[in-house]
């Protein structure tokens, strides 16, 4: 059974809240400029580009290629491009940089240790991403308060006050779905016919880079397939902590090794592992 006939089961307020949505981008647009979206070209963002779209607002949208996404991934950028008639930015981390940390570290560095997952996050996704935002009044994402515990308190617009490079940025977060369920995103992209990640077929209902993101099962945290080895609080890479920082993943006081663990107890042996 595919994703859309799993989950698309809009909720009994789903024509209010697409109506909340598409205002929600329009007084974006009119209020902030220039605007981008930032896709991760899951199920949340391929909605999110087709309100774009279907509004009318200027928005471009970017995509962080971080050189390890799975192909199933990256294969929906074309898709996308030819659907829409749009251009998407891609975002890439130096190459430089990333051939030292795999030279230094391995490429299964993540599972060692919170600190170096977070620095490949750094230079895969943060850095990139401020390249990607530089100049922009907002930026657009497809966050929604139903997706973890850490995205609980997401509003629809947050303002974010921080310091770039020694110097202070202020900009806008645009969650136009901030109140949409599981079911809501799949009844838009059945309605639509928007193009899916194949993955979402698999059980994939969040997906990031390759060697980070499993499969879950039924009853499974919607993010339990993300960084699956870390505990609960550590599961965001950076790109969306609160503008205080709060929702920053803080180094366990006895981080286990991914290694460690599977050789403790078989049960945390990856449902589906894809090598990067």
């Amino acid at each position: 059974m595919g994703a859309i006939a799993l989950y698309a089961k809009p909720s009994a307020d789903f024509a209010q809240k697409l109506e909340a949505s598409r205002a929600l981008l329009k007084s974006a647009a009119a209020q902030y400029t220039p605007l981008t979206q930032a896709s991760s070209l899951g199920a949340e963002d391929m909605v999110v580009t087709h309100l774009i779209h279907d509004t009318g607002i200027a928005s471009s949208v970017f995509v962080l290629d971080t050189h390890m996404l799975h192909p199933q991934t990256l294969e929906l950028v074309g898709r996308l491009e030819t659907r829409y008639g749009l251009k998407v930015d891609l975002y890439k981390p130096d190459p430089v940089v990333a051939a030292k940390f795999v030279l230094e570290n391995g490429k299964d560095a993540m599972y060692r240790s919170l600190a170096l997952r977070k620095a490949c996050c750094d230079f895969r996704k943060m850095v990139p991403l401020e390249r990607a935002l530089a100049g922009k009044k907002a930026w657009i994402t497809g966050l929604r308060r139903e997706q973890s515990q850490a995205r609980a308190e997401v509003h629809d617009i947050e303002q974010q006050n921080l310091v770039v490079d020694g110097q202070p940025v202020s900009r806008a977060k645009i969650n136009p779905l901030a109140d949409w369920t599981w079911g809501d995103v799949w009844h838009f992209i059945s309605i639509n016919n928007i193009p899916h990640n194949p993955l979402h077929d698999e059980f994939f209902p969040s997906i990031g880079c390759a060697p980070c993101t499993r499969a879950v099962t039924l009853g499974e945290d919607f993010r339990s397939g993300r960084w699956w080895w870390e505990q609960e609080s550590a599961k965001e890479c950076g790109l969306h902590v609160a503008a205080d920082g709060t929702h920053e993943a803080e180094e366990p006081a006895a981080f286990e090794s991914l290694e460690n663990r599977r050789k403790q107890n078989a049960s945390v042996i990856p449902i589906k592992e894809i090598p990067a």
